[in-house]
């Protein structure tokens, strides 16, 4: 399909308008293609040559609209570092439609009606994070919404300095989020909070669609999915930085990359946000939030879901369903197929242990898949090697207990523990040169993005420890 045939619908549209402002873009000036992902337009069966298609361009840049669409921003509400808004919504985004049950959305195309005092535009540096990173979460088996294309333009924007305008086209199953529930419970609009519990059921819980107790079963639903995210996340190292609700996606995705990061030597305290001064979304503190997120989740759905059974669904979030959705994250990190209660035990004091080691966190899982009994190649990560011995005889007394071979539970591994992440000082460089013109080492990232489980020689050098001069490093949201 060329991007003049495409044909987008707006489901969302069919609820009450106060759901949403139509909204148009503002052009960006003198716009040029960053970047395409062919593997995301194969989603909406949207043709590989349209890499060199004007009308892609126009499209992101917001000078062609799809016949079918009317371009709108979403209304939502949330709590931002603790503190309720209650009107927030798209302040930079437009919803376009979706093909194929993917919501197409601008990132960055200018002011709308729940901008506030901002400008609606979005920065260079951050657009081309987002643009790799969502792509990098979901081939490392995250949930998370995916990107078709970025652009660049003349446009200048005041940040922490001067910046140039991007565009990125974000796609997702779902852009529903805890805060726009919060919205219609805030301003006791029962009827629409219905309304709009019977939309995502119908979008993302479509097998609840005939049950007479279906809004208590979705937010069970989105309790055990967000459950299985945040696992996920701790497993794989990244820290959101901003886990406010309106950042929460109902669906249980991965959503609204800002300050974002993944772990350089492991830090359980570590922030990736400048702005987050008391540690709130720490990386350590990211199961605590999600738990304090649902709960406001909860009394937004106190209306129409019985409460008692909710309070009880958030005891056993705490109690097992985050910790065993965790512990089964990292029995596949470690290779681990039979259930031991002792599992928990070894996870607290890995945990520990790479505290104290000092070791890059991906490197250390990463050469952990190699694992045969040598040790050496573990010590040489570590500035405290002493910390990683000690646990590996808790680790081979544990892999006594399991039936397959070294071979077997390596070959396991290394498809869950990735070679490459892409770290933050990898996305510095890709912007560094992309603002001088060189847009080859944002297309390296996306292929690296692509195929993180692979041994890529030509691309070893992203295989390594980071720069000392780089590690953990904190971001703004326009960085």
């Amino acid at each position: 399909m060329t991007v003049d045939n495409l044909k987008v619908e707006s489901k969302y549209l069919s609820l009450d308008n106060e759901f949403y402002e139509f909204t148009q873009a503002t052009p960006l000036d003198e716009p040029y293609l960053i970047s395409f992902n062919p593997k995301v337009a194969e989603l909406i069966d949207l043709d590989k040559e349209s890499v060199d298609d004007p009308r892609f361009l126009e499209l992101l840049n917001g000078t062609f609209t799809p016949e079918t669409a009317k371009p709108f921003s979403m209304c939502y509400a949330g709590h931002q570092f603790g503190h309720y808004a209650q009107r927030l919504g798209d302040g930079r985004a437009i919803n376009l439609g979706s093909i194929n049950g993917w919501h197409l959305q601008t990132k960055g195309s200018g002011e709308t009606a729940f901008s506030r005092t901002a400008d609606g535009r979005a920065a260079l540096p951050s657009s081309i994070r987002e643009y790799l990173m969502s792509e990098a979460m979901y081939h490392l088996g995250i949930p998370s919404t995916r990107a078709v294309g970025i652009i660049g333009s003349q446009t200048k924007l005041l940040r922490n300095g001067i910046e140039k305008g991007a565009v990125v086209m974000r796609m997702s199953s779902s852009w529903v989020r805890f805060g726009t529930f919060q919205y219609f419970s805030y301003f006791k609009e029962y009827e629409k909070l219905k309304a709009l519990a019977d939309y995502v059921i119908e979008e993302s819980y479509p097998h609840l669609e005939n049950d007479e107790d279906r809004y208590f079963k979705l937010f069970s639903e989105v309790v055990d999915a967000t459950a299985k995210l945040i696992a996920g996340w701790q497993g794989i190292g990244f820290c959101h930085g901003v886990m406010n609700t309106d950042n929460m996606s109902i669906a249980g995705l991965t959503i609204d990359y800002g300050p974002f990061s993944m772990l350089d030597d492991y830090d359980f305290g570590f922030v990736c946000n400048s702005t987050d001064k008391a540690g709130r979304y720490a990386y350590g503190e990211q199961p605590n939030v999600s738990y304090w997120n649902l709960t406001k989740l909860a009394l937004a759905f106190a209306p129409i879901a019985d409460k008692k059974r909710m309070e009880k669904k958030l005891d056993d979030y705490g109690e097992f369903i985050y910790p065993n959705a965790y512990i089964e994250v990292m029995r596949k990190k470690l290779g681990l197929e039979v259930e031991s209660e002792e599992d928990m035990t070894l996870i607290t004091e890995l945990v520990g242990t790479l505290q104290d080691a000092y070791v890059d966190h991906t490197n250390f899982f990463r050469v952990l898949s190699h694992y045969d009994g040598e040790r050496m190649s573990l010590f040489e990560l570590a500035m405290n090697p002493v910390a990683i011995d000690e646990w590996l005889n808790l680790y081979d007394a544990r892999l006594e207990k399991e039936s397959f071979s070294h071979e077997e539970r390596q070959e396991k591994m290394l498809k869950t523990n990735p070679k490459y992440v892409l770290k933050n000082y990898m996305l510095a460089d890709a912007i560094a040169l992309a603002k001088g013109g060189n847009l080859s080492r944002v297309e390296e990232l996306l292929y690296l993005a692509q195929h993180p489980f692979d041994e890529l020689p030509e691309f070893e050098k992203f295989a390594v420890e980071t720069p000392e001069h780089y590690k953990n490093v904190t971001l703004s949201c326009s960085s």
